[in-house]
């Protein structure tokens, strides 16, 4: 029960990424705003993670290289994805993120040498035809829809590297991964500026007048490094497969329903439709590759094969 109610506030955090960003009306630079998010990350890691796991937080001298690696990815993605929040309404960011599982099973099959059956090829072709029908060369969100789909290609890449050096989140490197990801997006503070983090912010559906400061630190604590904390948490007794099945559903629901409810964001009908069908095809298609998985886990002679 514990785990499943630590999945949810998990599923929650991430879907508050787009409010937050959205929050703080562009009085800071997305660029800083994005630093200042895995800066209070990292910093809320490094103080979490060993009071969660009993095990104190170590510089990762064997394994620095991925810790370093998956940094510069997570500064990536972060840097993408919020970018893309600002250019198109909530929904139209996380149903595009979904593509994620179809670039990941690309990256895996070029990279880690898993084959395509007759079932992924249908999922991939229920996916093109979603893509299509949520139209996202059209109505003026052009710019931002290729961006979340860029976000989606990033992130996969993340996952397979993770996959390939026999990586997950479940450690305390994240934490050192997520003051990568500070360091390399630090120049941005001297490049773009601190922004104006005191500047009042209103939002008359909340009914709150806040600083964007408060919001970018609630994008920091809430929804990258408690998110980031909770997986670390819910993968040591939650296989990550049903992890992400779970994610690749509820949290573009939960998103889009929050940019309605505080921002009014309404997706237009091809949208809706199209991203239905994206969020069914990478279900299954997630779904098919942790079959996938346990069957090759089960037999590895014929993963050898």
């Amino acid at each position: 029960m514990r785990t499943i109610f630590l999945l949810l506030l998990i599923t929650l955090s991430e879907a508050t990424i787009g409010v937050f960003v959205k929050l703080t009306d562009g009085r800071i630079p997305i660029q800083t705003l994005n630093f200042y998010a895995v800066l209070t990350a990292a910093a809320f890691l490094m103080i979490a993670l060993p009071v969660a796991t009993g095990r104190p937080i170590r510089m990762p001298w064997g394994n620095l290289k991925d810790t370093l690696v998956i940094g510069v990815l997570i500064a990536a993605q972060i840097s993408v994805f919020n970018y893309a929040m600002t250019l198109v309404p909530i929904a139209n960011a996380v149903i595009f993120w979904s593509v994620a599982p179809f670039f990941t099973f690309i990256f895996s099959a070029i990279f880690l040498g898993e084959k395509a059956g007759f079932g992924h090829v249908a999922v991939f072709g229920i996916a093109i035809v979603g893509i299509v029908v949520a139209k996202p060369l059209a109505g003026g969100y052009m710019m931002g829809n290729l961006v979340a789909l860029a976000h989606g290609a990033i992130y996969a890449a993340m996952v397979t590297y993770m996959r390939y050096e026999g990586k997950t989140e479940t450690g305390n490197d994240i934490a050192w991964s997520m003051l990568t990801a500070a360091l390399v997006l630090s120049p941005a503070l001297l490049i773009y500026g601190p922004g104006n983090i005191l500047s009042m912010v209103d939002n008359e559906r909340l009914g709150i007048t806040a600083p964007a400061g408060l919001w970018a630190l609630a994008l920091g604590l809430v929804s990258t490094g408690f998110a980031y904390f909770g997986i670390s948490i819910v993968l040591k007794r939650l296989n990550a497969n049903v992890y992400s099945l779970v994610d690749i559903i509820v949290s573009p629901i939960v998103a889009s329903t929050l940019g309605f409810l505080i921002f009014g964001e309404v997706p237009a009908k091809g949208m809706i439709f199209g991203g239905g069908l994206l969020l069914f095809a990478g279900f299954m298609l997630t779904r098919m590759m942790t079959r996938d998985r346990r069957d090759i886990a089960a037999h590895p002679s014929q993963g050898e094969a």
